[in-house]
């Protein structure tokens, strides 16, 4: 097996990973997934929780 057997292994891994991330991606199946996740940082910023600050000073 010589490198450009191997290069053209590789690519055909690639493209086939790359077929994948795009069925992936645009499946309709995901779609409500995906718009909640876009939607994600409109959120309620009232639920946020701050750090309490008293702990990390007194160290």
């Amino acid at each position: 097996m010589d490198i450009g057997t191997l290069r053209g292994i590789g690519t055909l891994v690639v493209f086939v990973a790359f077929c994948g991330l795009l069925f992936w991606v645009f499946s309709s199946k995901r779609k409500s997934q995906f718009e909640d996740a876009a939607n994600l940082p409109f959120g309620d910023e009232g639920s946020v929780s701050k750090p309490d600050t008293k702990e990390h000073s007194e160290q």
